[in-house]
């Protein structure tokens, strides 16, 4: 069973409190990215491949990972923490899961944003629970997705939605970009989550983000669609900033970084824009790398 996993970016991030257990409480708009690249329409390459096999009993796991390099051990992959989840998980059923043969080809970045470690592993889940017969409901992957990282939860369920909690409160939300298209840029620049937390100071906004994504895209920087990491992290990398700036004037109507860092993303009024915007970056950034993507 072959997968193509997508991505999200981050449609503002507000940093509303520091919890007592040292967690931060956020309001966000996670919205899904790369649904349609390899089409016709949008066949530019930007997803990972997840392949999954059941190789049967008595046989031991083979696990197998090509493309962009992960710097961590096997034993901390967290594709492999929900292959060991799932197979708990059925074993707590009184079932069990065979061997698996997986393999993974990375090609969405790490350290920029997009949740694609968090993506690897919600399909991974999602695959599992298909090839042994839907054992599992939707609330009990998310339960489990949960478990393995506050962004899983989102890949579970994969639409648009407004994301409170630490990230794993998920209400649905329509958020209209018709005729839009998406750049998303991944400078030679990596951001850790340590990093952009160790400068963010928690503050309420003075307008809540699902009453800014119901206006057009163009009104949004105005209105206080923002990413509370971005004042910090783009002291330490002011490169961010200055691509940020890049894209506005290439013609985005909104523009932002994702997460915590480190890609830039812009929304575009058309293809030929943000064609015309993507090759404007490679001549000007050559280290960066740009993704052209329908919502």
């Amino acid at each position: 069973m072959v997968r193509f996993v997508n991505a999200k970016i981050n449609l503002g991030l507000d940093v509303v409190l520091r919890r007592p257990d040292g967690y931060h409480e956020l309001s966000s708009v996670f919205f899904p990215i790369g649904l349609h690249n390899g089409s016709p329409e949008n066949p530019e390459p930007f997803n990972d491949i997840l392949e999954v096999h059941l190789r049967g009993n008595g046989r031991e796991d083979e696990l197998v990972f090509s493309g962009r390099k992960v710097a961590c051990r096997p034993d901390e992959n967290i594709v492999v923490k929900a292959v060991s989840l799932f197979r708990s998980a059925l074993a707590a059923r009184g079932s069990s899961l065979p061997a698996v043969s997986l393999r993974l080809d990375k090609h969405i970045p790490d350290g920029a944003g997009l949740g694609g470690g968090s993506a690897d592993a919600s399909f991974t889940l999602r695959v599992l629970n298909d090839l042994t017969g839907s054992t599992f409901s939707t609330s009990e992957l998310l339960a489990m997705a949960k478990s393995l990282g506050a962004d899983c939860p989102f890949f579970i369920i994969n639409s648009p939605a407004l994301a409170s909690g630490i990230g794993e409160v998920l209400t649905p939300v329509r958020v209209n970009l018709d005729g839009c298209w998406i750049l998303v840029v991944k400078p030679d620049v990596y951001v850790s989550t340590r990093e952009a937390f160790a400068g963010i100071v928690p503050a309420l906004p003075s307008r809540h983000i699902s009453s800014i994504i119901s206006l057009p895209v163009a009104d949004w920087a105005a209105a206080g669609l923002k990413n509370d990491f971005e004042p910090h992290i783009f002291r330490l990398h002011p490169e961010l900033a200055e691509l940020k700036a890049f894209l506005y004037s290439s013609g985005a109507l909104y523009a932002s970084m994702s997460g915590s860092g480190s890609s830039i993303f812009g929304i575009f009024p058309s293809r030929s824009a943000v064609v015309d915007a993507a090759s404007a970056v490679s001549s000007s950034f050559p280290d960066a790398l740009p993704f052209i993507i329908k919502p």
